[in-house]
């Protein structure tokens, strides 16, 4: 096995700020290094948990040995909901748990405890876009390890494109742009949740919906039947088009990872001059131009459907909880307004924006 090494060079920033307890086990199921908060939940010490058994310190009421392999066979996240874990004396605590390689070390695996009282209580004291914060920086120690494989994908796909039929040159270009497009995306992860201002000009909604559409049914939703409903008359947004598609793109993704097996998405705008937003630093703003992501998929489950804008809040097993989050925040930084309404066989987001202002026409001289 590789020589341990610690994990990246953050704890001193990211490791220590994180709320959640954290622990590095080694294959072996050897703790190597905890965080402050795992400090905390398991009442001792770091200098006493390292190279103890984890599944001694903890009892999770769930298969781990079987979740720690896919993890390591697989490369890749996981997570389990609402598992009961107690320690030591202390009662159980329902939490989710987040389960992630560490790609410099194989066999090293990150295990973050989410206790639901410890997420309710920051949503309701800190607000999304505080919590946000956190769940994007330890997003970040993953993000930069997404970036080499993609560019590689992007590289296979410009030498295939060389000998390619204009038609197959076309979803070469599509794989390109949306590797380039997913590279900035996460390069705004890594910047601890700093999300640049939206770069805001009037934008045609309709357009940044049909970008997401073709870009979905070439890849994730290739399996459902996308309708368009669309209001023609509909006037501009003011809006960061990217930003904007990335909304549409991951509402499209989770409809469509909700109708495993096949379904309809319908993309719906219309206007409605009904929603105002109140501001806190004045008067209530309209949001007349909306636009609907429906699907006829389950619905989202009961429990988690209050917060499923929440980070590390997410209704699929190997969800990250992060791309409802980041909508909501984008979503918000444009002055919108999001919404879900869920019953089994009909989930309806719906994203309400402010028109843009009109330009105002030059005065001949």
């Amino acid at each position: 096995m590789t020589p341990y090494r610690a994990p990246y060079p953050v704890p001193g920033v990211i490791w220590a700020s994180l709320p959640f307890p954290t622990l590095l086990i080694d294959q072996g199921g050897t703790i190597l290094e905890v965080n402050p908060a795992a400090e905390t939940f398991l009442n001792t010490s770091q200098k006493a948990l390292r190279g103890q058994p984890v599944f001694d310190r903890l009892a999770i009421d769930a298969p781990m040995d079987e979740a720690l392999a896919r993890v390591r066979a697989n490369q890749s996240p996981l997570n389990i909901n609402d598992v009961d874990v107690t320690s030591g004396e202390r009662p159980p605590v329902q939490c989710t748990i987040h389960l992630a390689p560490m790609h410099d070390n194989p066999g090293i695996v990150m295990l973050v405890l989410s206790p639901r009282e410890l997420a309710d209580r920051m949503g309701r004291s800190l607000g999304v876009k505080t919590a946000a914060r956190s769940a994007i920086g330890m997003a970040e120690m993953l993000a930069h390890e997404i970036k080499n494989p993609l560019a590689g994908i992007s590289g296979a796909a410009q030498l295939l494109s060389m000998n390619l039929t204009p038609e197959d040159q076309e979803l070469t270009d599509l794989i390109v742009e949306e590797t380039r497009r997913i590279v900035k995306l996460l390069e705004q992860v890594e910047q601890f949740g700093n999300l640049r201002p939206p770069d805001r000009k009037p934008v045609n909604i309709h357009d940044a919906l049909d970008r997401a559409r073709r870009s979905a049914l070439v890849g994730f939703a290739a399996h459902m039947t996308i309708v368009e409903d669309y209001d023609p008359s509909l006037p501009p947004t003011l809006a960061d088009s990217d930003q904007l598609m990335q909304v549409f793109l991951n509402l499209i993704k989770n409809a469509a990872e909700a109708c495993k097996t096949g379904g309809t998405i319908r993309l719906r705008t219309f206007y409605d001059l009904s929603l105002r937003l109140r501001r806190k630093d004045g008067p209530s703003a309209a949001l007349p131009l909306n636009i609907e992501i429906i699907d006829d998929g389950p619905g989202i489950p009961p429990d988690i459907a209050a917060s499923i804008f929440e980070p590390f809040v997410s209704g699929r097993e190997n969800g990250t909880g992060l791309g409802l989050a980041l909508v909501s925040k984008i979503i918000t930084d444009h002055d919108g307004w999001i919404s879900v309404d869920s019953v089994p066989g009909r989930t309806v987001f719906r994203v309400s924006l402010p028109v843009a202002p009109r330009e105002k026409k030059k005065e001949s001289p």
